[in-house]
C-alpha cells in the first residue's frame, strides 16, 4: 500500500516541496505540448473552432478518476491517504462563474498563464498580475466575504453520492460522456474549421474503447474498503460500523459501542487513554486503561484484527493517538464519537432527563444500557451520578429538589458580602478570580491544573462530585469557573440557569450558615486541557487562515475605537461577535438565549460543528462564556481557547494587528 505525504502529514517538508516542483514542471510541459501556451488556441473553444481545452480536460479527469478508483479498489492506496477537497457549493458556484468570466475575457487561467509567461507572452504576464492583485484583495476582504466563502459547506461530498449511485457506476457514466465529448469535439472542429482529423479514425476508436473498457473493469472490481477499515479478511469490523459514519470510517457511535459491549463482542478492544486517576474515578465498563506510549506494544496482537476503540474526555487526544497508530500500520483503530462525554450523554443519561420524550422502545433501551454500565461498582459507586445526569444548564426547581444529595457541591461565585448576606443552602463561596493568576508574566491566566485541583480539594470536591456553579449577573464568572474545572479534568458540572437572581426572585430557600467541609485530595489531570492555545498557534492560524478566530470583546474594542491595552485593534483575520449577543436580561435575571436562536446565529459564522475555531477576548474571561456556549450548549467539537487574549497579543510588538470592523 502506498503511504502518501498527506497520510504522513508531511506536506510541509522539503521532500514534498521538491516533488511538487517536479510535478509542476511536468504539468507545465504537458500543457505546453497540448498548446495551452497560446491564448488564441485557448479562446478557440468559445468559437467552436479549436476544442483542445475540452479534450485535454476530459482526458485529465477520466485518467485521474479511473486511476484513483482502480488504486482504491486494488488496495494500492486507501482513502485516508488522500486529501479530498470539501464541497462548498455556494462558494464554488460563484467562484466558478467568476473564473469563467475571467477565462472568457482573457483566454487564460492561472496554470495556462504560467505556461504562456514561460513562452514570453505579455498578455499572460498581465493576467498573472491581475490574479495576484485579486488574491491580495480577497485577503483584505476576507472578513467581509466569509459568509460567501463558507456558503453551502457540505463537508466532503462526492458527485456520485449526491446522485445516489456508486462511484464505479458514476465512473462508467462519466467515461461514456467523455467519449461522446471526444467524438463531438472532433465533429465540431471538422464542421467549423475543417480540422477534426481524428474523427472516425482507428486511433479514436481504440482510444474510446480503452476508456470504456477501463471504466467497465473498475465497475466490476470489488468496491474500495472505507478508509481506516481493516484490510485483513479476518477483521470484519467494517460490517458493524454505523451507516452514518463519516468518510474515513474512523468513528464509532456511542450506541454502537454500548450494544457491542453488552453483547460481549470478543473482537472489540475498548481503550481508555486518560490518566489512571480519571480512569479510577469513572470509566466505561469493559475498558482497559493504557498510556499512549504503551499502546503499540499492548495492541500489537490486535493489529488489523477486530475493532480497537480509543476514548478520552473529548476527541482531540484520541484523534492524535489514532493518527500515530495509523502511521504504524494499524488500520482498525477508531474514535468514540464525542468521547466519554458523548457516551454519557447518549447512553447513560436517564430517559427522564432527555430534552424530548423518548419512544417506549428507546426508553427501554436506555434503561438497559444504564442497568448494564451502572453495575460497574468501581466506576460508578452507588449514590453517585454520572455527568450525563445533569445538563449544562440546570433549573432552580431541579437544584432545590437535589439540595440534599451528598455528591452535590454548589459554588456561589458572588462577592463575599453578598454570599454572607444569604446563599443557597449548603453552598460554598469561591471568587472566580481565584482560578487565575500571573503565568509567564501574563496576568489573569488560568492556573495550572494542579493548583486548580488543590482549590477543588479544599472545597471538598472529588471527581465523583457534581458541581453546580451559581453566578450573579455575570454569566462569564460561571463559565470561567467551568473552564477551570475542565482544565483540572473535572467534567461533572453545570451552571444554574438564571443564577442567584432567579433563585432569589422565586423566593427559594436561603441560608446564612457556613457548610461543614472536609477537604479532599483531588487528583489533578495532567492532560485534560487540550483546548488552550498560545499566541504562536493563534498567529499560525491568523497567517494561514486554518481556523476561524472569534473575538468576543465589545465591538468598540475589537475595532480599536476604544482600548485599555498596549495597542488597539484585533488579531488579523478575526471576526467579532460580542459575548452580550448570547444573553437576554429580564428584571435583572441574565440567562443564555434559547439554544435554537444561538445555534442559528453561530451557524451564520461557522460552517460546521467540525470547523477549527479559536475563541478569545481580552483576558479569557469573556471568551470562556462563548467557549461554554459553543462546546456545551451547541456541540461544536473543534474549539480552542486563547487564554491570554488581546492583553498578551497587544503587548507583543512583533505580533500584527488590525483595526476596524470586519
Amino acid at each position: 500500500m502506498i503511504a502518501t505525504l498527506f497520510g504522513h502529514d508531511a506536506l510541509g517538508t522539503g521532500a514534498a516541496f521538491a516533488l511538487s516542483l517536479l510535478i509542476g514542471f511536468g504539468f507545465g510541459f504537458a500543457l505546453e505540448q497540448a498548446g495551452f501556451g497560446s491564448s488564441r488556441r485557448l479562446a478557440g473553444i468559445f468559437y467552436f473552432r479549436d476544442m483542445t481545452v475540452l479534450k485535454v480536460m476530459f482526458t485529465a479527469m477520466v485518467t485521474a478518476m479511473l486511476g484513483l478508483q482502480l488504486a482504491l479498489s486494488l488496495g494500492i492506496v486507501t482513502a485516508d491517504q488522500i486529501y479530498f477537497l470539501p464541497s462548498v457549493y455556494g462558494a464554488q458556484i460563484v467562484g466558478g462563474l467568476i473564473f469563467g468570466v475571467g477565462f472568457v475575457l482573457s483566454s487564460w487561467c492561472p496554470g495556462t498563464a504560467a505556461v504562456g509567461l514561460a513562452s514570453g507572452r505579455v498578455d499572460a504576464l498581465i493576467f498573472l498580475g491581475g490574479a495576484a492583485a485579486g488574491s491580495a484583495l480577497f485577503n483584505e476582504l476576507y472578513g467581509i466575504i466569509t459568509p460567501l466563502y463558507t456558503w453551502g459547506d457540505s463537508g466532503i461530498r462526492f458527485a456520485w453520492q449526491a446522485l445516489g449511485m456508486s462511484a464505479p457506476v458514476f465512473g462508467l457514466i462519466f467515461s461514456s460522456v467523455a467519449v461522446a465529448a471526444f467524438w463531438g469535439a472532433e465533429w465540431i472542429e471538422r464542421k467549423t474549421a475543417g480540422t477534426g482529423s481524428y474523427l472516425g479514425t482507428p486511433f479514436l476508436q481504440a482510444f474510446s474503447a480503452a476508456i470504456l473498457a477501463a471504466a467497465l473493469a473498475v465497475a466490476l472490481l470489488p468496491p474500495a474498503p472505507p478508509a481506516g477499515a481493516a484490510a485483513s479478511a479476518d477483521a470484519p469490523a467494517e460490517t458493524r460500523m454505523l451507516e452514518g459514519i463519516e468518510a474515513g470510517a474512523d468513528h464509532i457511535e456511542p450506541e454502537e459501542l454500548a450494544d457491542r459491549l453488552m453483547a460481549g463482542d470478543p473482537t472489540l478492544i475498548l481503550v481508555d487513554i486518560r490518566t489512571p486517576g480519571e480512569f479510577k474515578a469513572f470509566h466505561i465498563r469493559g475498558a482497559v486503561n493504557v498510556a499512549a506510549p504503551d499502546l503499540p506494544a499492548f495492541l500489537e496482537p490486535h493489529k488489523n484484527r477486530g475493532t480497537i476503540v480509543l476514548y478520552s474526555n473529548g476527541m482531540t487526544h484520541p484523534a492524535q493517538v489514532r493518527d500515530a497508530l495509523a502511521r504504524m500500520g494499524f488500520s482498525n483503530a477508531y474514535l468514540l464519537t464525542d468521547g466519554l462525554q458523548g457516551f454519557l450523554n447518549t447512553v447513560l443519561k436517564p430517559a427522564s432527563l432527555r430534552s424530548a420524550p423518548l419512544p417506549e422502545t428507546q426508553a427501554a433501551q436506555v434503561n438497559a444500557w444504564r442497568a448494564f454500565f451502572g453495575s460497574d461498582a468501581p466506576a460508578a459507586p452507588p449514590g453517585t451520578v454520572a455527568p450525563a445526569d445533569v445538563p449544562p444548564l440546570v433549573e432552580t426547581i431541579w437544584l432545590q429538589d437535589h439540595l440534599e444529595r451528598a455528591d452535590l457541591r454548589i459554588i456561589d461565585l458572588r462577592p463575599q458580602p453578598a454570599y454572607n448576606s444569604g446563599h443557597i443552602p449548603g453552598s460554598v463561596r469561591m471568587d472566580p478570580e481565584h482560578f487565575r493568576g500571573s503565568i509567564g508574566g501574563v496576568s489573569s491566566m488560568l492556573l495550572p491544573a494542579d493548583m486548580i485541583a488543590r482549590h477543588l480539594g479544599l472545597l471538598g470536591i472529588t471527581p465523583q462530585t457534581t458541581v453546580i456553579l451559581v453566578p450573579s449577573d455575570k454569566l462569564h464568572d460561571a463559565t470561567l469557573a467551568a473552564i477551570a474545572l475542565e482544565r483540572a479534568g473535572h467534567i461533572r458540572f453545570a451552571i444554574l440557569d438564571g443564577g442567584w437572581e432567579q433563585w432569589a426572585a422565586e423566593n427559594r430557600p436561603v441560608d446564612t450558615r457556613l457548610p461543614s467541609i472536609e477537604a479532599t485530595d483531588y487528583p489533578a489531570a495532567s492532560n485534560a486541557d487540550r483546548f488552550t492555545v498560545d499566541y504562536r498557534t493563534v498567529l499560525a492560524h491568523s497567517q494561514s487562515r486554518t481556523a476561524i478566530l472569534l473575538d468576543v470583546r465589545p465591538t468598540d474594542f475589537f475595532s480599536g475605537a476604544k482600548s485599555d491595552e498596549a495597542r488597539p485593534g484585533h488579531i488579523p483575520g478575526a471576526i467579532n461577535r460580542p459575548l452580550t449577543l448570547d444573553l437576554s436580561t429580564n428584571h435583572a435575571v441574565v440567562r443564555f438565549k434559547p439554544q435554537a436562536e444561538l445555534a442559528d446565529a453561530y451557524a451564520r459564522l461557522i460552517p460546521s460543528k467540525d470547523s477549527p475555531l479559536v475563541v478569545s477576548c481580552r483576558t479569557g474571561h469573556q471568551a470562556s462564556q462563548t467557549y461554554f456556549v459553543l462546546r456545551h450548549l451547541l456541540g461544536y467539537r473543534r474549539i480552542q481557547y486563547y487564554d491570554a487574549g488581546w492583553s498578551e497579543w497587544a503587548s507583543r510588538p512583533e505580533l500584527p494587528i488590525e483595526t476596524g470592523t470586519q
